[in-house]
């Protein structure tokens, strides 16, 4: 298992990640834009993947405190590569947040589960797919 930053190279294994995940849902954007849009997260550096057996199996994008993607190839979920990559984002930093569909109850478990807490709902109005969801904050305790 290692964890690194992302590069241009791996963007199509990133993508059949992602739309592996999203495949059963609407489409919020066309697979050109997924691809321009994770493509420039990539260059940027905002991209860390985790890799098992010598492949990509999950990746998160991050830009500052915002988690914008956390995704895992579907027959490795469960196996820790979620947790390491927020584990390694928190470690950076001292406030996380993302935003979830509030019927993606695997995920507001899963983010919970990391120290995330539901901060706000909202009936999707900002979001690109329109569906009600959710701002999840993290941030580390004073000490």
């Amino acid at each position: 298992m290692s964890l690194a930053r992302a590069r241009l190279w791996q963007l199509p294994r990133l993508l059949a990640i992602l739309w592996a995940d999203t495949r059963q849902a609407p489409l919020a954007r066309r697979r050109d834009e997924d691809a321009w849009a994770l493509g420039k997260l990539i260059v940027r550096g905002k991209v860390h993947v985790w890799r098992e057996a010598g492949r990509v199996r999950a990746f998160i994008a991050r830009d500052g405190v915002r988690i914008h993607a956390l995704y895992t190839e579907p027959q490795w979920r469960g196996r820790g590569a979620g947790a390491r990559l927020v584990r390694e984002a928190m470690d950076a930093i001292e406030r996380l947040e993302l935003w979830t569909a509030q019927a993606n109850a695997g995920a507001r478990r899963f983010y919970a589960g990391q120290g995330f807490r539901e901060i706000r709902l909202t009936g999707g109005e900002g979001n690109d797919e329109g569906v009600p969801d959710v701002l999840m904050k993290w941030e580390r305790p004073s000490r």
